[in-house]
């Protein structure tokens, strides 16, 4: 009898944890499909944190049956960022969307706290623990004034988002495990509840790594990946051989619930939103950073995004040169600074790791099942790999 009662409590919980498992087949980075993006070298792990000095970490909320959302903390370094401050720039592409530091940061060219990812409603919040941590920091004991830096996507289809479930304890968590090396990648951290092309979405992460007599410069970009559009790897059109692409029920019309109207099903929408992290090691200033944000756009358009008018696009580059980090003791500066065509090569590694990280981010994402039952699942990696091949995007 008592092995009968186990057998069925064991049965219970499996059917109980069903939709929060993982897929069964494991999850793989775009380039273990064979697919090689752009033509320049990808760094050690193919991560931002190829970049020396760039950490990330992440604190992943799942609860009960709706709770499925977190915050991702990108550091440009590891030392008190209000008294060594990073030059940076913000690129709007489409500017549906909540990010609370920006106009500081293009007024005055630098960032002085960690990068924050989570979702839409949670933003104030995040920022509110952000500046818990930046005031406790020796150092700060007499700062009045901290232009926090957090960034939003949506993930109110799978997660409640009204709940707002991260707050201090989740933001510290995320800055304490914040680390170099193998980046996290797919539905973890900011990228727990978000949606991409009506597939699994989440967090992805590319760089580039440009030859020494162009400066051997790295270029490594982070995405949390929330948005639409008709889905292409490497030039393959993979939302449209698996049927699931923005416009598709105007495009085809078939029968459709009373209850759903047309370009609102998952498959079907646009909306939504994309944070591009853009880091770089080039000593690069304020307005080259914003050149080098904007071309992170170039890289979202590749993987088939028409920035609709609900998608808040957004890009945020930062330089992690140590001679050209802004002192608050200092009112005279020295820096060294790339000129305007020693960027072009930059412009490319931007562009190619911002489509890599995204085709990261759907490649490592995890079937989920969330608020009210919604179930999205992650794109299909072998039925995607024989489009991939059809095409010749993979080897």
């Amino acid at each position: 009898m008592t092995l009968l009662i186990r057998s069925a409590l064991a049965s219970l919980l499996l059917f109980t944890l069903m939709p929060l498992l993982q897929d069964a087949s494991p999850r793989l980075r775009v380039r273990e499909l064979g697919v090689e993006v752009g033509i320049l070298p990808p760094g050690k792990f193919n991560a931002i944190t190829d970049v020396a000095g760039v950490r990330v970490g992440h604190t992943t909320v799942i609860k009960g049956d709706d709770v499925r959302t977190g915050v991702t903390a990108i550091l440009p370094h590891g030392g008190n960022l209000f008294q060594e401050k990073v030059p940076a720039a913000i690129f709007v592409g489409n500017g549906f969307g909540k990010l609370i530091g920006s106009t500081q940061v293009n007024e005055l060219g630098e960032i002085e706290t960690p990068i924050l990812l989570t979702n839409t409603l949670n933003v104030p919040k995040v920022a509110d623990a952000l500046l818990d941590w930046m005031l406790a920091l020796p150092g700060n004991e007499q700062v009045r004034s901290i232009n926090a830096i957090v960034a939003e996507t949506n993930d109110g289809g799978l997660n409640d988002i009204r709940g707002r479930h991260v707050g201090r304890e989740e933001v510290f968590a995320a800055l304490r495990s914040a680390k170099d090396g193998p980046v996290e990648e797919g539905s973890v951290g900011a990228g727990t509840g978000t949606v991409a092309f009506g597939w699994k979405g989440g967090i992805g992460t590319s760089s580039r790594v440009l030859p020494q007599n162009l400066g051997g410069w790295t270029v490594g970009v982070l995405v949390q990946s929330n948005y639409g559009g008709v889905l292409s790897i490497n030039g393959a059109p993979v939302g449209r051989e698996l049927g699931k692409y923005y416009l598709k029920e105007q495009l085809t019309p078939r029968r459709i619930s009373q209850t759903t109207s047309p370009g609102t099903t998952d498959e079907d929408r646009a909306d939504g939103s994309i944070i591009m992290v853009v880091a770089t090691d080039a000593p690069a200033d304020a307005r080259n950073l914003k050149r080098l944000a904007s071309r992170a756009m170039l890289g979202l358009a590749r993987t088939g995004s028409p920035a609709t008018n609900g998608s808040g696009d957004y890009v945020i580059a930062f330089s992690t040169a140590t001679q050209n980090r802004v002192r608050a003791s200092e009112s005279l500066r020295q820096t060294q600074t790339l000129g305007n065509e020693a960027m072009s090569p930059l412009f490319q590694a931007v562009v190619e790791a911002t489509e890599e990280a995204i085709y990261n981010s759907l490649c490592k994402a995890t079937t989920m099942t969330g608020r009210a039952g919604l179930r999205i699942e992650a794109l299909p990696l072998d039925q995607t790999k024989e489009v991939l091949r059809k095409y010749g995007a993979a080897k």
